[in-house]
């Protein structure tokens, strides 16, 4: 039966029951049910068809775009400008800002000011201003990757609940507002101190009272330190929280001499993080040397992991005047602070240096456990094509999984004298068409490799992109300085090697079977030329290219299946160490 004939029987039926009974109160109640039920069937009955206007394209008639994440979306003005008075007076004005195939278009980013919208957020928030009801939250974007977790304050589902609400306060959806806003307020009390920031700072751009003033009695109660509120926070927020802070602690009377940061003390401290600010490391250095103050009392690294660029980190890195596992006053590490961050080069450098992987919070999470609850699916399962930049979250989990694995091979430098002869041209030649495989295959990866490296403080790479110069194919290896001796010529190549070396050696120990199997590519006799793959007659050059593209696919695949192995070894270790405490485990979750 179609839903015109259940409509036409649902007032048949009201009619009836009431002309048969007279006109007592309980047939009056009876027809009051029957249009009761009747205004429903045909709320509902409107509300389908109007969503097929946004899931079916047999009813495209979308007159204008709304492009979200590159993702152009069709909306149909009148029912935007009906329901939102945002949307009323933005077509109004008819200032699209460009017209595509005759509808004019607007961009998420210039419609949103403060915060994000992501696609599956607005397509909900879509489909809400067209049929008045609220879908569920999409999995994919509101759950973490971590399968210990709730997902009842996990930063996925945060970041989506803060998606919503950026659109339905700046499109003035008041009634959604209201609905989102509590669902943050129930996350504010759950989350971790630090999933708190983006909500409080989401109520302060949307002019939330109630949500504000929430968070930040929240945040004054917990352990953020006063520079991190400072760094994270609009102004006049952070200096509010600081002196409800302070007061709380008068009223207590919990100022101790004894355990109140001396002023100086602090000011230095602050000194050597503005110096950090500047990527100024010799600053950092003398700050150091003119004082008492260790790089791990001012947690200078735990705060250059979280706001400085990676190079800087390094830099710091290589002073070794740091103790790596060093905890802060909240109980995390550097590694802690950096999984947070979710940059790769960063996690690796640390690593390198000799971070453990190993090393828990004190709620019990690891490195890669804080990684995974940060991670969303989409990002996690996203599909990453040859050649293309991996996807940085998983790349994150993945490095810091081989870690926990403990099972990074030594690295056997030795290769086979067939392939490289004692002539130091000829290796470097080796390793350079080596790294120029890794980085068009691994761009994400090679680049991680080439930082830990120092390759950028060294003459550019060759390889693939030198093919494309205009003065050889190999610039500083085949290139003649008149003025070079030959000995300083001998000391840069051997500095050149040693370069390329390391590069190789990490890849070698994050991504063992891809190595290997690169090994016995480069041994192939048949193996093209990264440098002259353009070179040669038409015939030479299909014949190269072809080969070349056999080689990308068995490196691809050796790459999945480090991957592969990494999770499953991960995953043993943890299901065979972690049984017994799975009870406490769960329990940790849920109390947060």
């Amino acid at each position: 039966m179609d839903n015109g004939n259940e409509m036409s029987s649902s007032l048949t039926i009201a009619s009836s029951s009431y002309l048969s009974n007279g006109s007592s109160s309980q047939n009056l109640s009876a027809a009051a049910t029957g249009c009761s039920n009747l205004d429903n069937l045909s709320l509902n009955k409107l509300s389908a068809n109007l969503e097929k206007l946004l899931i079916d394209s047999e009813y495209e008639y979308s007159d204008a775009e709304i492009v979200v994440e590159d993702i152009p979306v069709g909306v149909h003005r009148s029912i935007l400008a009906a329901r939102s008075q945002f949307f009323h007076q933005l077509f109004k004005r008819g200032n699209g800002g460009e017209v595509k195939e005759g509808k004019p278009r607007y961009s998420m980013s210039d419609l949103v000011p403060y915060g994000r919208v992501g696609y599956e957020a607005f397509n909900v928030f879509l489909s809400y201003l067209y049929t008045g009801k609220l879908k569920p939250s999409p999995p994919e974007v509101s759950t973490c990757v971590d399968d210990d977790c709730a997902h009842d304050a996990c930063r996925p589902a945060i970041n989506y609940a803060l998606e919503l609400m950026y659109a339905s306060a700046t499109f003035q959806m008041k009634e959604l507002v209201l609905v989102v806003q509590r669902r943050l307020l129930n996350f504010v009390d759950k989350a971790l101190a630090e999933d708190v920031i983006p909500i409080l700072v989401a109520a302060f751009h949307c002019q939330l009272n109630q949500l504000l003033s929430h968070c930040i009695h929240r945040v004054e109660r917990s352990d953020l330190d006063n520079i991190s509120l400072e760094k994270e926070l609009p102004c006049e927020v952070s200096k509010e929280i600081i002196s409800l802070r302070l007061k709380s602690q008068q009223e207590a009377e919990l100022i101790v001499p004894e355990v109140v940061m001396d002023p100086l003390h602090e000011k230095r401290i602050r000194r050597i993080h503005k110096a950090l600010d500047s990527d100024d490391v010799e600053l950092v250095k003398m700050l150091l040397s003119e004082s008492n103050i260790t790089l791990d009392q001012a947690y200078a690294l735990h705060y250059a992991a979280a706001y400085c660029d990676p190079k800087i980190v390094k830099e710091v890195l290589n002073l070794d005047l740091a103790d790596l596992n060093c905890r802060n006053g909240r109980g995390y590490t550097i590694l802690h602070v950096a999984a947070r961050r979710k940059e790769p080069s960063i996690l690796v450098a640390l690593l390198h240096k000799g971070a453990s992987a190993s090393e828990s919070t004190w709620d019990g999470q690891t490195a890669v456990a804080i990684c995974r609850r940060l991670t969303r699916p989409k990002d996690y399962n996203e599909k990453t094509n040859q050649g293309q930049e991996s996807n940085k979250d998983k790349l994150c989990i993945d490095v810091l999984e081989r870690e926990m694995r403990g099972s990074s091979k030594s690295v056997n430098m030795a290769i086979s004298s067939q392939v490289i002869a004692d002539d130091l041209n000829m290796k470097l030649h080796y390793y350079e068409n080596r790294v120029a495989f890794a980085r068009l295959l691994f761009p994400a990866e090679a680049r991680v490799a080439m930082e830990i490296a120092d390759a950028s403080s060294t003459s550019p790479y060759t390889g693939l992109s030198a093919s494309k110069g205009s003065k050889g194919s190999s610039g500083n290896l085949r290139e003649v300085d008149l003025n070079e001796t030959p000995s300083v010529r001998a000391k840069r190549l051997q500095s050149r090697l040693h370069v390329l070396l390391k590069t190789v050696e990490t890849g070698r120990r994050y991504f063992p079977n891809c190595s290997e199997r690169l090994d016995k590519f480069l041994e192939d006799d048949d193996m093209p030329d990264a440098f002259f793959l353009d070179k040669g007659t038409p015939e030479e050059q299909k014949m190269k290219k072809m080969r070349f593209m056999e080689l990308k696919d068995d490196v691809q695949k050796a790459f999945y299946k480090d991957i592969a192995e990494s999770r499953s070894g991960l995953s043993s270790s943890s299901s065979s160490s972690s049984s017994p405490k799975k009870e406490g485990a769960n329990h940790k979750v849920r109390r947060k």
